[in-house]
């Protein structure tokens, strides 16, 4: 009686098996899947970009809205918000330890290239002498790249003018004695 169990369950699983192999060469015949030649995903460039791409001229990366008329109403608790994405790179708290990026922490007015012992760019170290001002943050947070090209920062930009007011108020806190607003 157990073999005959067992050849029941056995017939069983083998039906299973040839239907669900059957049903999958069956639907491959009745549906013809669009597989597309090249397996990428497209990023729809802008007529204005793609036509000056296409011209070959080298336009100059348009310089972000001024924040410090946007910096006094600027909310520092919605900036450590926006600071959440810079927190995968970056520490913020005082004596942190540089992680990808350096530590923020009293940023506002530093040199660049303040962080001791972190592996800056030879472009970031050529600005040592000039400070991270209001508008020094505004114009390399908008567009890393653009701003100090060369430099090992691989983030696109913020790009909404509020979000960086928020996030250099938030930087700005970060300090035992704050920089004073433009």
């Amino acid at each position: 009686m157990a073999g005959s169990t067992f050849n029941k369950i056995f017939m069983a699983i083998l039906t299973a098996t040839l239907v669900a192999l059957l049903a999958g060469f069956i639907s491959k015949k009745l549906l013809h899947p669009h597989i597309p030649e090249e397996r990428a995903y497209k990023v729809e460039v802008p007529e204005t970009q793609a036509a000056d791409a296409g011209a070959g001229a080298a336009a100059a990366p348009a310089a972000p809205e001024p924040v410090a008329p946007l910096l006094a109403a600027a909310d520092a608790t919605k900036g450590q918000g926006v600071a959440k994405a810079c927190a995968a790179c970056h520490s913020f708290e005082k004596g942190g330890a540089n992680k990808v990026g350096p530590n923020l922490w009293n940023i506002v007015n530093a040199p660049h290239a303040h962080a001791e012992g972190f592996g800056y760019s030879d472009a970031m170290k050529a600005l040592h002498e000039k400070p991270w001002d209001y508008e020094a943050l505004n114009v390399f947070l908008a567009n890393p790249k653009a701003a100090i090209p060369g430099t090992k920062m691989n983030y696109a930009g913020i790009k909404k003018a509020d979000d960086r007011a928020n996030l250099i108020a938030y930087l700005r806190s970060l300090s035992d004695s704050p920089a004073p607003l433009p």
